[in-house]
């Protein structure tokens, strides 16, 4: 099976199948805060998440929406002359605020040229009944889907990572989401400490039968200023290396129902930040190896699906 030129479910050939031309993400920041680094959870926020929220490669927050997308567009466009757009809301916890507040940010995102679609990056245990109403009216204008960060299926490494939210928390988030026909995409990290490869193919499972429509597959990065430095200087954390990355990558590709879009196999830190491992700034180079994998071994999406 081929979705292009790929053989998984990529996010270009999702996009492309339903807009009909390239679409770009813009990624914003839209100045919210996150439960788990105010105190109401947590203060010290998930272990691996950066200062800027896991949206280091957002807009900067301390211009508006409009100027944020005006300034990434720009950039996306000397790379590609056309496109569509995806405003997408990225750093921190993007439903942590008032139903007020985040309907002046998300329609001032949409109202920019070009928007087809609406991307929501959020905790499960920030999805009020108000905000999945304002989420509905949204998806009623544009096309809307909601990502939650599960990371992984296993209760003793959610709590060793600071998590702050049980798994049923997570299944009532999707629950409650599908229910007003939004799709949801999970991100799942590969590497996290004490985790082995079955842990890993675990969470794959438990994502491919709790009814997602997208996943994200990421490597867990170590960056400076996290409190994950702690860990991995008590040597707790043991980076993956590329040819394991890869071998679980392909393993979950062949797991991974048919019909569930792939958003991502890896992920970005900054070149300035990153303490390892340092063979995931050759982003270019893993993607090439992981296509050339499933093509030496002929896996493709859902092979080994049950």
């Amino acid at each position: 099976m081929l979705w292009g030129d790929k053989r998984y479910y990529n996010l270009n050939y999702f996009l492309r199948q339903k807009f009909g031309s390239k679409v770009f993400k813009i990624s914003l920041d839209a100045g919210f805060s996150c439960p788990n680094r105010d105190g109401t959870i947590s203060k010290g926020g998930c272990l691996f998440c950066s200062e800027r929220g896991s949206g280091d490669f957002a807009g900067n927050r301390c211009f508006s929406i409009k100027e944020q997308f005006k300034d990434i567009k720009t950039m996306m466009n000397n790379k590609w002359r056309e496109g569509k757009y995806i405003a997408y809301f990225q750093a921190y916890t993007n439903t942590y605020a008032t139903v007020e507040v985040l309907r002046q940010k998300y329609e001032e995102a949409i109202s920019e040229e070009g928007v087809v679609a609406l991307a929501i990056a959020t905790r499960p245990d920030c999805l009020s009944e108000e905000v999945l109403e304002l989420l509905d009216e949204f998806n009623k204008k544009i096309y809307t889907w909601v990502e939650l960060g599960l990371q992984t299926s296993n209760e003793i490494t959610a709590k060793k990572i600071n998590r702050g939210y049980s798994l049923d928390v997570f299944e009532r988030a999707v629950n409650n989401l599908r229910k007003i026909n939004i799709d949801v995409v999970a991100h799942v990290i590969f590497g996290l400490p004490g985790e082995a490869k079955e842990d890993m193919m675990n969470t794959v499972k438990y994502v491919s039968k709790i009814g997602v429509q997208g996943v994200k597959y990421h490597l867990l990065h170590l960056m400076e200023n996290t409190p994950l430095v702690s860990l991995y200087n008590r040597g707790e954390l043991k980076f993956l290396e590329q040819d394991e990355y890869i071998d679980i990558i392909c393993s979950a590709i062949s797991i991974t129902p048919p019909d569930v879009v792939i958003h991502r196999l890896t992920g970005d830190a900054p070149r300035s930040l990153l303490i390892g491992p340092k063979w995931s700034l050759k982003k270019w180079e893993v993607l090439n190896s992981i296509d050339a994998k499933l093509k030496e071994k002929d896996i493709y999406q859902g092979i080994h699906y049950k």
